[in-house]
């Protein structure tokens, strides 16, 4: 089959790469001037900044996607542990040190309140159970209501009705060590308040397989990706955006697609990685949208938006730890502002990421590498980034400076931002989300866009927005789903064939 892939993030990049190691002939177009989606990479006067993810956790993933097509993963991509996964700081000037050693953890806890360290291992034993029956379904498509139904007793049982802050908050009793084990959520998206529990897979994720960081940067997954494609015959453009997914008035099937240049490319098979609300409202004409109408996706949740600061250095600052969670004292009035009021506060919860810690050669000798990410309102806040970002910025850069890194500002050589405009514009996503569509229980599985579009044919989607969620882990499953479902049909295709062919 001939199959269009649209979008080079990590999802739209397995994707293509799965499918082009099973023998279809695929087309990988992206918007940018390079690949990589949210994971693009910036680079200024020797610094290196990932633009997006940052966090890898189950590496085996994306070693996946080599091996399948009879390559070493080293040959192309080394991954290097980090020591300890987060370091956590609270605005009492307390300090978490967050890992996988059960020793260590359990000091941890003992220095915040020790009657927790029992309810942590009570809570430990509940995540692992959560992991081992969620993690099953990371790679199962949820395209019919009985595939839903096979699982309810299991969610029922879970409880998965319950937020991943609750269920913590039933083992724990230190508010703070409540927000260390619940935070997990936000890297995905999600409200700790809110999202359904099966999200407390991801604590015991990190703990069965760790933490990684790829040497040269999220980038250089990207860049190995994109090399073993290529060495497999896929064609890639860039500087290529789609205007519409092409289809066929009688069989609603998709043809292909239409790029803003005007020209078309005709295909069997679409691959969307682009946001999904984005697509349907966009990029597809809504005379052929019977469920996912214009009034639909905009009643949908959405994931909340990001400000994001990269930022270098001419100096080092050695007591920072490659990931620093920094939670602030109104945490949880601060989510309910972002994710339910849509309204951007003064007070802000931060994630600082010192990607030189663990690997220098990201910016020049004795100078750091930083981004601080900022989760903010998506764009129905009605907040003008245009002139917020500029006072936004310095509230940030003077609160590091004050409590976590000397002299910040006089030390800052080169810097850059996104923020919600650049989520919406760039990135094409649907009100400047930075997660697409938020991980509630009813946005969940079944509930959530399927992988295999449930409006026209041939037409299949992978990334955050989809099944089985945001996070490297669930964007590359979701294209090891669609390559599975497009393989099946594939088979059933030729097996009609075959029959039609005997009885004539």
């Amino acid at each position: 089959m001939n199959i269009i892939v649209i979008g080079s993030g990590f999802g739209g990049l397995a994707a293509a790469l799965r499918l082009q190691t099973n023998g279809h002939n695929v087309t990988l177009l992206e918007k940018r001037d390079r690949p990589g989606g949210r994971a693009y990479v910036y680079q200024k006067a020797g610094f290196t900044f990932d633009g997006g993810p940052t966090v890898i956790t189950a590496p085996w993933l994306i070693e996946e996607l080599f091996t399948n097509a009879g390559r070493d993963p080293k040959e192309y991509v080394e991954m290097m542990p980090v020591d300890p996964f987060y370091q956590i700081c609270f605005e009492d000037g307390s300090t978490f040190r967050y890992n996988d050693n059960r020793e260590s953890m359990i000091r941890e806890i003992s220095k915040f309140n020790p009657d927790d360290v029992e309810g942590y291992l009570k809570f430990l034993r509940k995540a692992e159970d959560v992991f081992k029956t969620g993690f099953d379904l990371i790679d199962v498509p949820f395209t019919t209501l009985g595939s839903m139904l096979k699982v309810l007793p299991d969610l029922i049982r879970l409880r998965a009705d319950r937020s991943v802050y609750d269920v913590v908050k039933g083992y724990i009793k230190d508010e703070r060590l409540r927000r260390v084990f619940s935070f997990h959520p936000l890297l995905v998206g999600g409200n700790p308040f809110q999202t359904t529990s099966i999200y407390a897979l991801i604590l015991y994720l990190e703990r069965e397989w760790g933490v990684w960081f790829a040497r040269g940067g999220t980038g250089a997954v990207v860049e190995g990706l994109l090399r073993l494609f290529k060495e497999l015959g896929g064609e890639v453009h860039l500087n290529t955006e789609v205007n519409e997914i092409l289809v066929d008035e009688g069989s609603r099937r998709t043809t292909g697609v239409q790029l803003k240049n005007g020209n078309s490319i005709s295909a069997d098979a679409v691959v969307c990685n682009g946001d999904v609300s984005f697509a349907y409202r966009y990029l597809l004409p809504e005379r052929f949208r019977r469920k996912y109408t214009n009034r639909r996706i905009d009643r949908m949740k959405y994931s909340m938006s990001l400000y994001v600061l990269y930022f270098g250095t001419d100096r080092t600052y050695e007591e920072i730890e490659h990931h620093t969670i920094i939670l602030g004292k109104e945490y949880q009035v601060l989510l309910n502002d972002i994710f339910n009021k849509h309204h951007l506060s003064d007070d802000f919860s931060l994630y600082l990421h010192r990607p030189t810690k663990t690997d220098p050669a990201l910016a020049p000798d004795g100078c750091d590498a930083f981004y601080v990410l900022s989760p903010v309102p998506h764009l129905d806040s009605g907040d003008n980034w245009t002139q917020v970002a500029p006072r936004y910025r310095d509230m940030i850069v003077q609160y590091l400076e004050k409590h976590y890194m000397p002299n910040l500002r006089e030390h800052i050589v080169v810097e850059h931002h996104i923020d919600p405009l650049h989520f919406r514009d760039t990135l094409n996503s649907y009100k400047g989300s930075a997660f697409s569509v938020a991980p509630t229980l009813t946005q969940s599985a079944w509930f959530r866009p399927h992988n295999r579009s449930e409006e026209i044919e041939n037409l299949y989607f992978v990334g955050a927005g989809t099944h089985p969620g945001a996070g490297m882990p669930g964007v590359i499953s979701s294209a090891k789903i669609v390559a599975d479902i497009i393989g099946e049909e594939s088979i059933q295709k030729a097996k009609f064939k075959k029959k039609s062919e005997e009885s004539d």
